[in-house]
C-alpha cells in the first residue's frame, strides 16, 4: 500500500472540503450577511423565537462559528442581551447540522459542474452579487469534491490489518472506548476549527467500513465540544457579558454530550429507529460493494437529533444556564465594566419636560466624556508599559463610546421632535456635536492604540527624542481635553480663548515634531519604521486637538 498517496489524498481532500465550506459560507455571508446581521440584532427576547432564528441564520450561512462570533461581538457591543445570544446560539447548533445533511445527499456527480460554473461566474460576472453567487457554487463544488477525494484517500486503508486494528480501538462498547471517541472528535475539531470538517472526515471513514456507526456517532458528539473553541477564542479581550455568552455556549455543548454519553445506547436506538422508519433505509452498518451506502445519512441524522434534543433541553433550563455562566465569570471589576454600556441618566419619562430631558442628556454626555478620558489615558500610558494585556481594555471602552453615541443621539432626536423653544433646539444641536466629537476622539485613540500594538508585536521602539516628543504632545492633548471636561461639568462657557491657544499649540507641536523627526532620520539617529508610526501618531493627536476645539465651540455655544 502506498501510504504517502493515502495521506496526501486524505489531507488534500480534507483541505478542499474545508476551503470549499469556508468559501461557500463567506460568499453566503456576502450575499445575505447584512440582512442576517440585522435579523440577529433585532432578535426577540422570546427564547424559542431566538433559537429558531439562530437555526435559520446558521443554516443559510452554513457556519455556526460565524454565527457565534457575531453573537459574541453583538453582546460585547451591547446590541444583544446575554439571554438573547445564548438562545440564538442554541439554534445555531441545530442550523450547523444542515452541512452534514447536505453531504449525506451524495450529490458528488454535481461537484465538478458546480466548480466549473462557479469559477466562470467568479471570473466573468460583472456584478459583485453574481460573483458572490459564483463563490457559493464554487464552494459547494469544492466541498463535495473534497469528500470524493477523502473517500478515495481512505479507501485503501480497509485492506490494511494494522489500520483496521487501529480503528477498531474506536469502539464505544465500553465507557472507556466511548470517551476515547469523544475526546478524539473534540481534539480533531479544535485543530481543524470546523465541526463540519470533522463530520465529513468521519463520514468518509465510516463509508469505507473503518468506523462503526456507534463509533462515528461518538466522534460526532466530541465534535460538538470541539466547535466551542471558536466562541471562546472570539471572547478573548471582550467584555464580561461576551465572555459569559461564550461560557454558556461551551457549557450546553459539554453538558449535552455528558448526558448523551450516559444515554448512548438509547440514543443510537433512537437514531436508528428514526432513520429506518421515516427514510426507509436499511441497517446503518451494511456493506454493499465494499462500501457502506447508508452510514452518511445515519451520521447526519445523529448530528441533527443530538443538537435538536440538546437545544430543547436547554431552552427549558435557560435561566439556570445563564446563572451558571455568570457564576463562572464573576468578578467585581467585570460587573463594573458592564455598567459603561448602560445609560445612567436617559429616562424616557423626562422627555415630557424638555429642560429636564436636556439636563439628563448633558449628564450622560459628561459620563461619556469621562469614559473617553479613561480610554485616552490608558492608551497613552501603554506605550511606556508595552503590555498588550493592559492595552486590550481600549476596545471595551471604544465599544461603549459607540453605543453611548447612538443612545444619546436617539434620545436627543426624540427630544427635538417635540414642541421645543429655539434655545432648547440650539442646546440639542450643541449636545449632538459634543457627542459626535467625543466619539471621533475615541476613533483617533483607537488608531493610536493599534499603532502601539503594532510596535509591541514587532518590537519597534521610538528613539529617545521621539519618546520625549510623544509624552509632550500627548500631555498637551490630555490637558486640552481635561480643561474642556472640567468646564463642561462646571457649565462655564467662557472657554474659547484658552481653547484656541491649546489647539494652536498642538498644531505647532505636530509640525515642529515632524520636522525634528525628519532631521533625526537624515542624521541616522532614528530609522524609518518607528518614524512612520510616530508621524501617524502625531497626526492622530492633532486630530484629537481639532475634535477638542469642536467640543469647545459646542460648549461655548459658538456653533
Amino acid at each position: 500500500m502506498n501510504y504517502k498517496l493515502v495521506i496526501f489524498n486524505t489531507i488534500g481532500g480534507l483541505g478542499l472540503f474545508i476551503f470549499g465550506m469556508r468559501m461557500m459560507s463567506e460568499s453566503l455571508q456576502y450575499v445575505a450577511g447584512d440582512r442576517l446581521r440585522k435579523i440577529l440584532e433585532t432578535v426577540s427576547s422570546n427564547r424559542i423565537v431566538a433559537c429558531i432564528t439562530g437555526a435559520v441564520v446558521t443554516a443559510l450561512i452554513q457556519s455556526s462559528s460565524a454565527t457565534t462570533v457575531m453573537l459574541v461581538g453583538f453582546v460585547n457591543a451591547g446590541l444583544m442581551t446575554m439571554a438573547q445570544a445564548v438562545g440564538v446560539a442554541l439554534g445555531a447548533n441545530v442550523g450547523t447540522t444542515m452541512t452534514a445533511q447536505l453531504i449525506a445527499f451524495k450529490v458528488t456527480d454535481a461537484a465538478l459542474p458546480a466548480i466549473a460554473l462557479g469559477v466562470g461566474m467568479r471570473l466573468f460576472a460583472k456584478r459583485q452579487r453574481m460573483r458572490n453567487y459564483g463563490g457559493v457554487l464554487l464552494g459547494f463544488g469544492l466541498l463535495f469534491y473534497g469528500m470524493v477525494v477523502m473517500k478515495l484517500g481512505v479507501s485503501p486503508l480497509k485492506n490494511s490489518a494494522v489500520i483496521v486494528d487501529f480503528f477498531t480501538g474506536f469502539d464505544p462498547g465500553s465507557y472507556g472506548g466511548l470517551l476515547l471517541c469523544v475526546i478524539t472528535g473534540t481534539v480533531v475539531t479544535m485543530i481543524l476549527q470546523s465541526s463540519s470538517a470533522t463530520v465529513g472526515l468521519t463520514m468518509a471513514l465510516a463509508a469505507q467500513g473503518l468506523i462503526t456507526f456507534p463509533g462515528a456517532v461518538a466522534l460526532v458528539l466530541g465534535d460538538n465540544i470541539g466547535t466551542t473553541i471558536t466562541a471562546e477564542l472570539s471572547s478573548i479581550g471582550t467584555g464580561v457579558v461576551a465572555k459569559r455568552t461564550a461560557r454558556a455556549h461551551t457549557m450546553f455543548n459539554v453538558i449535552g454530550v455528558c448526558y448523551m454519553i450516559l444515554l448512548f445506547p438509547l440514543f443510537i436506538a433512537l437514531v436508528t429507529w428514526v432513520t429506518r422508519t421515516f427514510m426507509g433505509l436499511g441497517p446503518p452498518d451494511v456493506i454493499v460493494g465494499g462500501e457502506n451506502p447508508n452510514i452518511s445519512r445515519y451520521i447526519a441524522n445523529a448530528h441533527t437529533l443530538f443538537n435538536v434534543i440538546n437545544a430543547t433541553v436547554f431552552l427549558v433550563f435557560l435561566p439556570l444556564l445563564l446563572k451558571a455562566a455568570t457564576w463562572m465569570t464573576f468578578s467585581k471589576e467585570a460587573e463594573q465594566d458592564m455598567d459603561i454600556f448602560r445609560t445612567k441618566y436617559l429616562d424616557p419619562q423626562f422627555l415630557e419636560v424638555t429642560p429636564v430631558a436636556l439636563e439628563q442628556a448633558r449628564l450622560e454626555v459628561i459620563r461619556m466624556a469621562d469614559i473617553a478620558e479613561d480610554m485616552m489615558v490608558g492608551v497613552i500610558d501603554s506605550l511606556e508599559e508595552r503590555k498588550l494585556k493592559s492595552l486590550g481594555r481600549w476596545r471595551h471602552l471604544e465599544d461603549a463610546l459607540d453605543i453611548l453615541q447612538r443612545k444619546i443621539t436617539n434620545y436627543l432626536v426624540m427630544a427635538s421632535q417635540r414642541d421645543i423653544s429655539l434655545e432648547s433646539s440650539r442646546e440639542v444641536s450643541s449636545l449632538m456635536r459634543m457627542v459626535n466629537n467625543i466619539e471621533r476622539i475615541g476613533d483617533s485613540v483607537e488608531n493610536i492604540a493599534e499603532l502601539i500594538e503594532e510596535m509591541i508585536e514587532n518590537e519597534i521602539y521610538l528613539a529617545e527624542d521621539g519618546v520625549r516628543d510623544y509624552k509632550e504632545i500627548s500631555s498637551k492633548v490630555l490637558e486640552f481635553y481635561r480643561y474642556l471636561l472640567k468646564n463642561l461639568k462646571k457649565g462655564d462657557q467662557d472657554i474659547m480663548e484658552q481653547s484656541r491657544k491649546l489647539e494652536e499649540s498642538i498644531d505647532y507641536m505636530r509640525e515642529a515634531m515632524r520636522g525634528n523627526y525628519l532631521a533625526r532620520l537624515r542624521s541616522g539617529v532614528c530609522t524609518l519604521d518607528p518614524g512612520l508610526i510616530f508621524t501617524d501618531m502625531l497626526n492622530h493627536f492633532e486630530k484629537i486637538g481639532d475634535y477638542c476645539f469642536n467640543i469647545a465651540q459646542a460648549v461655548a455655544g459658538v456653533k
